[in-house]
């Protein structure tokens, strides 16, 4: 489990396939920035843009993980050398200053507008269908690894677009200062929110 508050941005050094066939995942390098490696041990997991990976090797300031191609199917930013961000997992004694994030990206969304709105940041996401009914007004959403509060949502034929508010610190300390309109992002849905509809869905259904 995470938090979605961003640790360090880090960097993907090395992109390496781990076969030829066309099913091939890929092994990663990354440069952990400022992240504190000190009490990571092979095997710990780690938020890379949002999707929770394993750490299979580690130098004082990089650590290695491979990621399937099911995995790099489903999401974007980690095929391809680049700033990431990154979180530890979370430990039962720490601050929960986000929401409670699984590190599963659901979907992924289209950027359509991100343009300074005073001393703040305003981005608009579009995210399709199956993912729309999970996103509220003041509900929580994570997109690349950040946990985000929505501050509007409009419906739409084929999902809706959705409306936060980015604080200046926000934008200094992730990747997300790199996003442009047309951008495709790494998002997930309140963990909350996918109980909810499971245990809604379950009661109605015939006995």
């Amino acid at each position: 489990m995470f938090t979605g508050i961003v640790a360090a941005v880090g960097r993907i050094e090395s992109v390496t396939p781990l076969g030829a066939a066309a099913d091939a995942g890929v092994r990663l390098r990354i440069a952990a920035g400022g992240l504190d490696l000190s009490d990571v041990i092979i095997g710990d997991s780690i938020a890379i843009q949002g999707a929770c990976m394993t750490v299979i090797a580690m130098a004082p300031d990089a650590f290695e993980v491979e990621v399937s191609r099911e995995s790099l199917d489903k999401t974007v930013g980690l095929d391809r050398a680049g700033r990431v961000n990154l979180e530890k997992a979370l430990r039962l004694a720490d601050r929960l200053g986000g929401h409670l994030v699984s590190g599963h990206v659901d979907g992924l969304g289209e950027v359509v507008h991100f343009a300074p709105v005073g001393e703040s940041h305003e981005l608009r996401i579009r995210a399709p269908r199956e993912l729309a009914r999970y996103l509220a007004y003041k509900g929580s959403v994570v997109v690349n690894g950040v946990s985000l509060t929505v501050n509007r949502v409009t419906d739409e034929a084929d999902g809706c677009e959705f409306s936060i508010n980015l604080i200046p610190h926000t934008v200094e300390v992730t990747t997300l200062q790199e996003l442009k309109p047309g951008a495709r992002v790494n998002l997930e849905i309140d963990l909350i929110a996918r109980y909810v509809e499971r245990m809604l869905s379950a009661a109605q259904a015939p006995a």
